[in-house]
C-alpha cells in the first residue's frame, strides 16, 4: 500500500478537503481559509506562509498598547520575528492575491499583553485610526515610522478580547468608520484598493466589546471563534451561529477554529468532525465564508507530527490509498473519537 504523505504543514487542510470530496458540500468547500500569523518566531516567515498555498489571508498579530493609560503606547508584537523582510513579504503574498491584515487587540490571556489595551474615549479611537492609515495603511505623517516600510496592508482586524462586558467603554465604531472613509481615495501602488475590516469575535452572540463597531455594517468578514472557553455559546443548536449569520448579512462569518489541542484541547475538532458537525450545518447561511485558523505555528506544529504518525502506521489506522498517496473515499482514521467544543460535547456517533 502507498504511504499517505502530505506537505506536513498542509496536512489538516489536506484531511479536510478529503472528507468534504464526499460529502454533499463537495463542490463549495471549506470556503476561504485565514489564518493568524505572528504568535511564535518558530512559525517561519510570513512568505512561507503564503508559498505554502493553503491560505486565502494571513492576519499579523499584533498591535496593541494602545488606548487611554499613561503608559500606553503603540505597540507591535510579533513574538520575536524580526521587522526587516516583513514588508517585501507582504508584498509577495499580495501579488499572490492574499488578504494580508494586521489584528489590533489579542487575546486577553495572552501573558497580560494582549490585554494591554483600551479605547476609553473618542480622541483615543481617532488617534489609533490616524496611527493605523500612516504607519500600515495607505498614508503618511512626518514623525510616524511605518514598520513594515513602503508596503500597505489591505486592512485592519479587530480582535478585542477584554474584561468589562456590556458596560465597557470602547469606541471601535469610531475607528471603523474613520478607516472606510479612506475607501474613496485609498491606492495601494498603482491598483485601487479598499480597507478591508474584520472583526474576531467570541462565538456566543452578541459580543459586547464588538456591538457597535459591527452595527456600522463596515466589516466585511466576521470571524466566530469556537474556542477561548466561552461557556455561553450555544452552538451544540447553532443558535448563536445562525443569530451572527442572520445579523450581519452583508459580512462574510467565517468558523474560527483551533489547529491543535495543545492551543486549546476543549475546543479542538477532529477533521471529521469539523466537518459533519460543524461545516454541513454552517455552510447553509447564505453569508458563509471559510474558516479562520488559529494559528500558523501551532498549525504547523501540530501538523508535522500528525504526518510523521500517520506516515509510520497508515494500515493500523485503517487507511486505503492508491499509488498517489490520497484515498479515493476518505483519510480519517479508523476509530477516531468524536472531538469536542469548549461549550459541550458534540455526541458520540
Amino acid at each position: 500500500m502507498a504511504a499517505f504523505r502530505w506537505l506536513p504543514c498542509r496536512l489538516l487542510l489536506a484531511l479536510l478537503f478529503s472528507v468534504l470530496a464526499v460529502g454533499s458540500l463537495a463542490a463549495t468547500g471549506p470556503g476561504d481559509i485565514a489564518v493568524f500569523w505572528g504568535r511564535n518566531k518558530d512559525e517561519g516567515t510570513l512568505r512561507e506562509a503564503c508559498d505554502t498555498g493553503s491560505y486565502t489571508a494571513v492576519i499579523i498579530s499584533f498591535l496593541t498598547g494602545f488606548g487611554g493609560g499613561a503608559n500606553n503606547s503603540y505597540s507591535l508584537d510579533l513574538s520575536g520575528h524580526p521587522l526587516a523582510g516583513v514588508g517585501d513579504d507582504i508584498k509577495h503574498c499580495q501579488s499572490k492575491g492574499i488578504l494580508v491584515l494586521l489584528s489590533i487587540g489579542g487575546p486577553a490571556a495572552a501573558g497580560g499583553a494582549g490585554a494591554n489595551y483600551s479605547l476609553p474615549t473618542p480622541r483615543s479611537a481617532a488617534e489609533l485610526a490616524g496611527h493605523l492609515w500612516d504607519a500600515y495603511l495607505g498614508g503618511s505623517r512626518p514623525g510616524v515610522p511605518r514598520p513594515f516600510g513602503d508596503a500597505a496592508l489591505d486592512g485592519v482586524d479587530f480582535y478585542i478580547d477584554q474584561p468589562g462586558g456590556a458596560g465597557a467603554a470602547n469606541h471601535y465604531d469610531e475607528i471603523a468608520r474613520r478607516l472606510s472613509a479612506h475607501n474613496q481615495s485609498y491606492h495601494r501602488g498603482r491598483r485601487p484598493g479598499r480597507v478591508t475590516l474584520t472583526a474576531t469575535v467570541r462565538c456566543a452572540f452578541p459580543d459586547p466589546s464588538l456591538a457597535a463597531a459591527l452595527a456600522t455594517g463596515l466589516f466585511a468578514r466576521v470571524h466566530v471563534r469556537l474556542y477561548g472557553g466561552d461557556l455561553r455559546c450555544e452552538w451544540g443548536q447553532f443558535d448563536s451561529w445562525n443569530r451572527w449569520a442572520a445579523a450581519y448579512p452583508g459580512s462574510r462569518v467565517f468558523v474560527g477554529v483551533v489547529a491543535s489541542p495543545e492551543a486549546d484541547r476543549d475546543a479542538y475538532l477532529f477533521q471529521k468532525d469539523l466537518y459533519y458537525g460543524i461545516l454541513q450545518f454552517a455552510q447553509k447561511v447564505p453569508n458563509y465564508g471559510g474558516l479562520m485558523i488559529w494559528d500558523r505555528q501551532v498549525f504547523m506544529a501540530w501538523n508535522s507530527r500528525e504526518a510523521a504518525e500517520w506516515d509510520q502506521g497508515d494500515d493500523e489506522r485503517g487507511l486505503q490509498t492508491d499509488d498517489t498517496g490520497v484515498s479515493p473515499k476518505t483519510v480519517i482514521p479508523a476509530g477516531t473519537r468524536r472531538g469536542h467544543v469548549g461549550f459541550g460535547k458534540l455526541k458520540s456517533e
